[in-house]
């Protein structure tokens, strides 16, 4: 599948490639909005009320399903959970024809997560809704993405100028890409780290953008403001891109020490889940230098925000 939409034509959130720096901020903004509302308690009308949002997970999610769910409810629309083990998918329907069922019970937002890079953009150009991509293969990941500049921001009080760091498996990972196009486009410095067969020379100046790359954890976060870690998968080690978790965990694993030695001033993060003892040590994950739960907390807010942009863009005709 090829994209054959705008990363944001609208009324659809595909990619964050191609999107200016004032549009991020603006999203940013308006889910700055939202966390001060909540807690706040504000009392206000529900902008969703009577909208209908569709989770069409064809992979396994839970951080990302769930916080789509509780932030479309938190403004007052009705929420429908595709059930992929007992749908028309496994007897033969095609993606296609599951899209056309789906529009005809008139949803107003799809959030689709699929193995196949595009497959949002194909759901895009079938259907009424608002499609939003909750992962597509290794493309992108545009709100988890978002949700991570939005942790950033409220950390820091900025994204300009900082020093982020990204280790791990970086050549197959969605959230790698989108975050690279996010933040590099927010004015911060990004530095790729991890073993060759996961973060390739060729990932350098990823996307037009300055980006640096290291293959040993030290130079990777060095004087790094944040460090990002992705998930590393097992399938990875059944195809022989490197030999073991343990072995992984020897290179290019985060402990306290490490961090404290190299990135003696930088927070973590981690999209989830993590893997404790192999990319980040339990220690570590539960110190107040990491911002994994605040990461979670703020997928909320964030994808409330994407939503009330998007509603508004529809209602504009857009």
């Amino acid at each position: 599948m090829t994209t054959t939409a705008p990363p944001l034509s609208g009324r659809h959130l595909l990619q964050l490639e191609g999107l200016s720096a004032e549009t991020i901020t603006a999203m940013l903004d308006r889910a700055d909005a939202c966390v001060t509302a909540s807690a706040a308690a504000e009392t206000k009308p529900l902008p969703l009320s009577g909208r209908r949002l569709v989770n069409l997970f064809f992979e396994n999610s839970t951080r990302t399903r769930t916080s789509f769910e509780t932030a479309a409810r938190r403004l007052g629309a009705d929420v429908i959970n595709f059930d992929l083990a007992n749908s028309s998918v496994k007897k033969g329907e095609s993606l296609l024809d599951t899209v056309r069922t789906i529009d005809a019970m008139q949803p107003d937002f799809i959030a689709i997560r699929h193995a196949s890079a595009g497959a949002p953009a194909f759901i895009a150009a079938h259907t009424r809704a608002s499609v939003i991509n909750a992962g597509d293969g290794s493309h992108e990941h545009p709100t988890q993405a978002l949700l991570d500049a939005l942790t950033i921001r409220r950390r820091f009080g900025r994204l300009a100028g900082l020093r982020v760091s990204i280790v791990g498996d970086v050549l197959h990972s969605r959230v790698a890409r989108s975050n690279i196009w996010c933040l590099c486009t927010l004015g911060a410095s990004v530095t790729l780290a991890g073993p060759r067969a996961f973060v390739p020379e060729s990932l350098a100046g990823f996307g037009g953008h300055s980006v640096r790359v290291a293959h040993d954890l030290a130079s990777g976060i060095q004087g790094a403001d944040v460090v990002m870690l992705l998930r590393m998968q097992l399938e990875r080690m059944q195809k022989g891109l490197f030999p073991s978790l343990g072995e992984y965990h020897r290179l290019f694993g985060l402990t306290s020490e490490r961090l404290d030695a190299h990135a003696p001033k930088a927070v973590v993060m981690h999209p989830g889940p993590f893997n404790r003892g192999v990319e980040i040590s339990g220690e570590l994950a539960d110190s107040d230098r990491s911002l994994i739960l605040t990461q979670v907390a703020n997928g909320v807010p964030m994808r409330m925000a994407v939503l009330t942009v998007l509603d508004e863009a529809r209602r504009a005709g857009r």
